[in-house]
């Protein structure tokens, strides 16, 4: 059997200040941004060739139950750090494990 993670949930304090520092700091996609019904938004972001995306949400029950920054160590692997990825990343530090892979990996 083949498993695969696709869903990672990430709360956040504010979802459009979280979409914008993703989608242009960090240069995710957006892939999703829906409100179903009042007071419910969801938002999926994939980072540049992953498979796994992350989804940042309001009035939706567990999701909103978790304390905005309490996961802590999500691995972003990335080839290559521009500065302004580098500046960006220090901004997520709290959050994410950014890792610098080898050109030999």
């Amino acid at each position: 059997m083949k498993m695969k993670l696709e869903l990672v949930p990430v709360p956040v304090k504010d979802i459009d200040r979280s979409m914008a520092f993703y989608t242009e700091k960090l240069g995710f996609a957006l892939d999703v941004d829906v409100s179903p019904s009042p007071g419910v938004r969801v938002v999926q972001l994939t980072p540049p060739g992953s498979a796994c995306s992350i989804v940042i949400s309001t009035g939706l029950d567990e999701l909103s139950e978790m304390t905005p920054g309490s996961i802590k160590g999500l691995h972003l692997v990335v080839n290559a750090i521009s500065p302004r990825l580098g500046r960006s990343c220090s901004a997520a530090a709290s959050q994410w494990a950014i890792y610098l892979r080898s050109a030999a990996a």
